[in-house]
Formats: structure tokens, sequence, C-alpha cells
């Protein structure tokens, strides 16, 4: 049995959630589960707006046939390819053979590449609509939010904006399916790791498509992952436009590495210093404990960040290593910067994270702080005094 969940009369979400994934691609920490959402439109004609993961088909499919009552589907949109999206295409396409897949120029070959099926498709270009009856689709490309065949699209007459992954969220729905049936603060974190780890890299193709997609009068947003919005569209909207620019918050992410405790008493002297001169949203990671996701999302949300690595074998802590090789290939701008090192006999942990800094064209606060064996007053000081100027530097932009 399935109550259907309407977002208007003849437009229902059958979503499903996903609690036993680890890993979303097989990658990012599922802690509090994901939702995989799926929207169907019973009209004149009918149409499915993206599948769900195939591992959870057969929930997926008992919803759509509860609202179906026998009826064939006309139509499947695929506005992303993404398997945790399309994972059902060819067991619907075989269930209903007549039913016409619909996708633009760069996702019908990857439809093909995937399942095989270059047959009974229809190509749809930027602007073009889908008439359905009483509701009618507009279809937009937005290329790179977060693949390159990435769309949209507009149901114009309950002004639904199906929106894909943009402004999707990690985390089940648990009851709520609504924005305005939940605590939205609840999602407000997830909503910024998800941002920040599956699209933080591709800013300047989320503010063109923010553009684009700026004249629309959106009453409801139906992403496919996380809540659907009809309440706190604006904030949501605002949001995407902060990230997209790597626009922050005053505070400061301290992320460290620490083999025997030396890196990590560091970092403790320079948060505490950061404290001590009036900033209050400190974050202090130790990246062999906390996934760097977790510590990306925080980065995205505050000016400051200050890593600290000791040397091993002639590089970073391979966890360190991994962070700064993921923040670099995202290009994530517009932050204040320091840099805590150490070693035993030969330093490079200093040398490689000054110079993540200076190809990510962040603004340095001080010269790196590079200890040799146990930390000793002189560099005690020094990480004092960087603490300082971080929060100098903060406490300026206030004005």
């Amino acid at each position: 049995m399935y109550r259907p969940v309407n977002l208007s009369d003849q437009i229902f979400y059958v979503g499903v959630n996903d609690r036993r994934t680890q890993l979303f691609e097989n990658m990012w920490p599922l802690d509090r589960g994901v939702s995989y959402n799926s929207y169907l439109i019973l009209d004149e004609k009918v149409a499915v707006i993206d599948t769900v993961e195939a591992g959870h088909f057969e929930k997926w499919i008992n919803k759509v046939r509860t609202i179906l009552n026998e009826r064939p589907i006309d139509y499947l949109v695929v506005n992303h390819m993404e398997p945790d999206h399309s994972g059902a295409i060819k067991i619907l396409a075989e269930l209903y053979p007549d039913m016409q897949i619909i996708g633009n120029k760069k996702t019908l070959p990857m439809i093909e590449g995937y399942y095989g099926i270059k047959t009974n498709t229809k190509e749809v270009k930027e602007g073009d609509s889908l008439e359905l009856g009483k509701n009618k689709l507009t279809f937009y490309t937005v290329p790179m939010v977060h693949w390159p065949e990435s769309m949209v699209c507009f149901e114009e007459t309950n002004q639904i904006l199906f929106s894909s992954d943009a402004f999707g969220s990690f985390g089940t729905l648990d009851g709520g399916i609504f924005d305005d049936e939940i605590d939205f603060n609840h999602y407000k974190d997830e909503m910024r790791r998800y941002y920040s780890n599956i699209v933080g890299k591709y800013g300047n193709p989320v503010q063109k498509a923010l553009t684009k997609l700026g004249g629309l009068q959106i009453k409801t947003i139906a992403a496919s992952h996380g809540p659907i919005f009809r309440k706190h569209i604006p904030e949501v909207i605002a949001m995407y436009n902060k990230w997209s620019k790597y626009d922050t918050e005053e505070g400061v992410v301290v992320a460290y590495a620490s083999m025997y405790g030396n890196t990590e008493e560091m970092a403790e002297v320079t948060a505490r210093s950061l404290a001590e001169n009036g900033i209050k949203n400190i974050r202090v990671y130790d990246v062999s404990k906390t996934h760097q996701s977790f510590i990306i999302s925080d980065i995205f949300k505050f000016k400051g960040v200050i890593l600290g690595s000791p040397t091993y074998s002639n590089e970073l802590h391979p966890n360190m290593e991994a962070l700064v090789m993921k923040l670099t290939h995202m290009g994530v701008a517009n932050h204040y910067y320091g840099v805590l090192g150490s070693f035993t006999w030969a330093g490079a942990a200093g040398k490689k994270l000054t110079a993540a800094g200076e190809e990510l064209k962040w603004d340095f606060v001080s010269e790196a702080v590079e200890e040799k064996h146990a930390l000793k007053a002189d560099k005690y000081e020094a990480c004092v005094a960087m603490g300082k100027a971080m929060a100098d530097r903060l406490k300026a932009d206030r004005y």
C-alpha cells in the first residue's frame, strides 16, 4: 500500500529513502542516509521525471504503479544520468516498451552507453516544451551542475522546478518531505556538505544556472535529493548563490595531521590564540579522524583556513595530502590562510602546504610556522602570532 504524496493534483512524489548505503559515490559518508527523489505527472499523458538507484527499484515501482492504476507511462524525462537517478531506466523501459525517453543531445549518448538504449528516444533543446495536458514541462540545460548533460525542467502550470541535483542534500526524508514539514535547520549542514563536495568545483556553472533560471516564477523546487522546497525558496537560492561565489562567514577551520602529537599541539596553540583574539567560530579537525567531506564543507562556510602536517617520507602526511589534493582540484577560492608544519630530520610539509595555498591564490596571514622535533618556545609564540594575525584579518572584514 502507498498513500500518494502530492505536489499538485496531478503531480506526485515517488522517491525512496536509502539508509543502508555507507558512502555516496563510494566516497562521501552517509551518516544520515540519502533520498532518491523521483516524480510522476498523471495528466492526459503520463510522465516520470527521473528514476532511482537500481537497488531500490522494487520500492519505487510499487509507488509508481499505485498511482498509475494500470495506465502506461508515455514519457520518461531524464534530467541527469548519474546512476543514482538513472539506474532504473533499463528495467522501466523493458516494462513499458512504448515509453519515450526524453533527454538532451548529451544525455542520449549516455543512455546508449550505460544501458544500450538507442530507440524510442526524443532529444529536447534549450527552451523546448513537452505538453502533457494541463501540465507543461519546459527544459533548460545546466551543464556542469554537475555533469555536462545536466538539465532541469519547469512545470509551468504549477510553477514547479524539477532541479535535478541542484539544491539537493544528503539525509533521508524522515516523515517530512516538504520543507514546511521539517526542521529546515537540520538539513542546512548536509546541504552545504552535499554542495561543497559534489557540486563545489563548478561555481561558475552554478552562477550561470542561477542567472538562467532567475526569471522563472518558482513556487516549488523539487530536487533529486533531500526536501522539496515551497517555503524556503529565497533562502535556498541565496545559499547556492553564496556558496558558488565562495562567499564565507567569519570563522576558521584548523585541520591538521599528526603522528605523535607535535603538529596537533601547534594546532591547539593556534586555535587558542584565535579564541583569545575574539574569534568564536573555530573548528579543529584531525584529518585522520574526520572525513574530508565534513572539513571541506566547513571550509566553504568559514573564511579562515589553517592547515598543519608533519613531513612524512619527504611529503605531506597522506591524509592531509588527500585533503589538499581535493581542495586544489576543486579550486576553492577566497580564503585567508596559515600553514603549520613539523619534522624530525628534513622539513617538506611547510613548503608543500605553502605551495598549495599559492596555487589556490589564498591570502597568507603570516609566514609558515614549521618546527623541528617538539614544539619549543619560539615556535609556540609564532603559532600564537599566527592565530592573532588570522583573527585581525577576519575582524578587519567586519567593518
